[in-house]
């Protein structure tokens, strides 16, 4: 039997990167929590998990894989499903989130979070390998929407509407990455609005934001800039429609100072608390 639906609102965080690891644990600022990179703390020792657990010490900590590949027809690999579990017990996160699409198959991995075909035939292919994983990890798993530059023909329904009818079915919950709805908006044509209004708010536990690259025509979701203010307002609608949720910047390159970021956090909390008030 899994937990009930989580209503914690963990406030607002940053993901935790090996450039800040001294400058947190030193200074400490006011963070409602980290998310890891769980790839990246999987071994069983090491330096990145002595910071991780020293992290954890003051602060919740969210753990975000990449690896999962919920989405490929190739088989679920246990022997991650089983480091992910060891990991979670180790830290015990608030919840463990992955991202809805595949990133390899026949052992061959893209590196790359790879979209999905909006149809049935998917919803019927990816519940019960959510069930399973859920079943492993003794948790609902969380799901994030990915950018994406292209989209199949024989979709059958919206990004969002498969979503929405995805959660429903496996029982999982949802990692909101507001800026890549946006990218999606802007590199297929539909109303971001429309998006954040067609998943269920019940579901949504968290929300990422982060800045991308436009080149032409298309947007590439990069994380190596600032969030810019059209996705600043999608966030401010977001929390209005949804109401306050875990909200987090995610920044991979480029990566400015700590200082920087929780000025960049601020604007969030900022938003948030204008809707709060409204």
């Amino acid at each position: 039997m899994l937990e009930s639906l989580p209503v914690n609102n963990l406030g607002f965080g940053l993901g935790l990167r090996p450039d800040h690891y001294e400058d947190l644990l030193e200074r400490r600022p006011d963070l409602g929590f980290v998310e890891a990179l769980t790839e990246n703390y999987l071994i069983p020792g090491g330096r990145p998990l002595h910071y991780l657990e020293r992290v954890r010490a003051h602060y919740p900590v969210v753990l975000h894989g990449v690896s999962l590949s919920i989405g490929s027809t190739a088989p679920l690999d246990r022997g991650y499903l089983a480091d992910l579990g060891r990991l979670a017990r180790r830290i015990e996160p608030e919840w463990i989130s992955d991202h809805l699409c595949w990133t390899g198959v026949d052992g061959v991995n893209l590196h790359d979070l790879m979209p999905l075909p909006y149809t049935e035939a998917a919803l019927a292919h990816l519940v019960p390998r959510i069930h399973a994983v859920q079943e492993s990890i003794g948790r609902r798993l969380v799901l994030e929407n990915v950018s994406s530059y292209l989209s199949y023909a024989d979709s059958e329904m919206t990004e969002w509407e498969f979503i929405a009818e995805l959660s429903r079915r496996s029982d999982c919950l949802l990692l909101l990455d507001v800026n890549n709805v946006y990218v999606n908006s802007v590199n297929h044509g539909f109303d971001p609005d429309a998006f954040v209004r067609g998943v269920p708010a019940e579901r949504v536990v968290q929300i990422h934001l982060a800045g991308h690259e436009r080149q032409g025509d298309f947007i590439i979701d990069t994380h190596d800039s600032p969030v810019i203010e059209p996705v600043w307002a999608l966030y401010q609608r977001t929390v209005r429609l949804l109401g306050p949720r875990s909200t987090m910047i995610e920044r991979d390159a480029n990566i400015p100072p700590l200082a920087e970021l929780l000025d960049e956090l601020r604007t969030a909390e900022r938003l948030a608390s204008i809707e709060a008030a409204a």
